[in-house]
C-alpha cells in the first residue's frame, strides 16, 4: 500500500519506510505548509491535510522534536527553527554549559497523524525519555541524536546505536507504529 507523507527530509522517509516495514510504499512529498500549530499534534495535522488535499490520498504527517527540561521544555515544536540546522547541537551544548548530569533530562516527541480523502484523521504521539550528553557521540542518525542518550538504553546516544537499535525505541518508531496499527 502507498502513504505519502508530508516531507521534504530524506532521513524522515528512509527511517520512517524503515520503521513501517515491506507492507507500506511511503512516497514524501514536501508541501511547504507553515507549522503554525501550537503543539506537535496540530502540526502533524496540517501537514497531512495539505498532502491529502494534493494527492487525493491516504496521507501522513508528522511533526516531532526534543523538549529540553533545563530549557522548560524548548525548543519543542521549534527544534528544526530555533537556530541554523549547523548550531542545533552546538547551540544546545551552550545553552546547557555547566548544567549537571542530572538536570540535563529531555525528551524527544513525535506525533504522527493520518489523514484520509474522505476526512477521517487520526493522530498519535510517541515519546523517549533521555539525557543530554556533553558532547556529541556518535555518526549515525540526524538531528540532535548525537547528544541525546536514552534512558532505556545503555548511556549511548542514538547516534552511536544500529538503525534497528534505534527504532526499537525510538519517538519516531513509537509513533508511527501506533500508526500502522490504526491504517
Amino acid at each position: 500500500m502507498r502513504l505519502w507523507l508530508a516531507t521534504g527530509n530524506a532521513h524522515k522517509v528512509a527511517e520512517v519506510q524503515e520503521i513501517l516495514g515491506g507492507r507500506y510504499v511511503v512516497v514524501a512529498s514536501d508541501t511547504g505548509v507553515e507549522e503554525s500549530g501550537v503543539t506537535f499534534e496540530a502540526n502533524a495535522l496540517l501537514k497531512a491535510r495539505a498532502l491529502v488535499a494534493l494527492t487525493g490520498e491516504v496521507a501522513l504527517g508528522d511533526d516531532s522534536g526534543i523538549e529540553i527540561d533545563h530549557l522548560q521544555g524548548g525548543p519543542g515544536i521549534h527544534s528544526a527553527r530555533w537556530t541554523a540546522e549547523g548550531d542545533w547541537i552546538p547551540r544546545v551544548l551552550r545553552e546547557l554549559d555547566g548544567v549537571p548530569r542530572e538536570a540535563r533530562g529531555c525528551r524527544y516527541v513525535c506525533a504522527a497523524a493520518a489523514v484520509w480523502p474522505d476526512g477521517q484523521e487520526v493522530v498519535v504521539r510517541g515519546e523517549v525519555a533521555g539525557r543530554i550528553v556533553p558532547a556529541p557521540r556518535g555518526a549515525g542518525g540526524f538531528g540532535y541524536d548525537p547528544i541525546v542518550a536514552p534512558l532505556e538504553g545503555d548511556g549511548r546516544t542514538f547516534a552511536e546505536m544500529t538503525a534497528p537499535e534505534k527504532h526499537a525505541i525510538s519517538h519516531r518508531s513509537r509513533a508511527f507504529g501506533k500508526l500502522a496499527r490504526l491504517l
